[in-house]
């Protein structure tokens, strides 16, 4: 690792790493953007994004379902081509857009730290079995630099099937938020220990800060459960309200309490202002 802003946070002998959500550092930064993502890999940075299915059963780096929203360009991405693609560009930041073969290129000059999150937004049944040919063909050699995660299980499971190799992660947020909700925090505790120790053999766990908090409060360290089972732990999304300003004192709660609980890594839209501000209020305790 490097001394660049942005990496990792280390508390009491335990790094966390910052990644960096969509690709990006800041919120001025634009969506997806290959420049931050060459940087990233560069760096060893961990970062995310998102994936959709192309109409040739390739992937481009878009969050919707639709091209409008993100793009120049009209219709399902599911029907678009990679031609058509390379044809538009994102709204956000005016730069043409990120395919699967793209990402298979850059990965080949990677740090060898760097750690790239595909979250799957197709289900198993669009991606198809052309589309996981496409993923084994281009990521087979990626290793531990490729993590895959979907809230399909079923495309996980494919993945580990097709790609034994590559890291899985899932997100059980939702569900445990509603069994917490109505069955009680232990029931939230057992659904969760189902599903570290199911078929999905997950490297990592995806699970919001705030649940993760109030789950602490309530007397159940669910990151500590996690790591019991030999699993990693990523806490999602947070950010600063005024990056500029750093930790309000109510964020400082927030942050330093999660901190204490030992994540192996924190999503943020905000990574170098968030190490930042980390700092600065450890030398102002000092």
């Amino acid at each position: 690792m490097t001394d660049f802003p942005g990496l990792t946070i280390t508390h009491s002998g335990h790094p966390t790493r910052l990644k960096w959500h969509r690709l990006r550092r800041s919120f001025s930064d634009p969506l997806f953007g290959p420049e931050i993502m060459a940087e990233g890999f560069r760096l060893g940075a961990s970062m995310e994004l998102d994936l959709r299915v192309r109409g040739d059963s390739g992937f481009v780096a878009l969050h919707d379902e639709e091209l409008e929203g993100e793009t120049t360009g009209h219709g399902l991405v599911r029907n678009a081509s990679a031609s058509e693609l390379r044809g538009l560009l994102m709204r956000d930041g005016n730069h043409g857009l990120t395919l699967s073969e793209d990402l298979a290129a850059m990965l080949d000059a990677a740090h060898p730290d760097a750690l790239l999150q595909f979250d799957m937004k197709d289900d198993l049944a669009i991606v198809g079995e052309r589309g996981m040919d496409h993923i084994a063909d281009h990521f087979r050699d990626a290793g531990s630099q490729i993590i895959v995660s979907a809230a399909d299980l079923d495309l996980v499971l494919a993945v580990k099937d097709r790609l034994p190799g590559l890291r899985r992660g899932i997100d059980p947020t939702d569900k445990l938020v509603e069994i917490y909700r109505h069955d009680g925090l232990a029931a939230a505790g057992r659904e969760l220990v189902a599903d570290l120790t199911g078929p999905t053999e997950p490297d990592t766990i995806y699970l919001a800060w705030q649940l993760v908090l109030q789950a602490a409060r309530d007397g159940l360290d669910l990151i500590g459960l996690c790591h019991d089972h030999g699993k990693l732990v990523d806490a999602w999304t947070y950010n600063l309200k005024n990056p500029e300003a750093g930790f309000s004192d109510a964020e400082w709660r927030e942050f330093s309490g999660l901190i204490a609980l030992k994540p192996d890594q924190i999503t943020t839209d905000e990574a170098p202002a968030t190490e930042r501000a980390w700092k600065s209020r450890l030398a102002e305790a000092a």
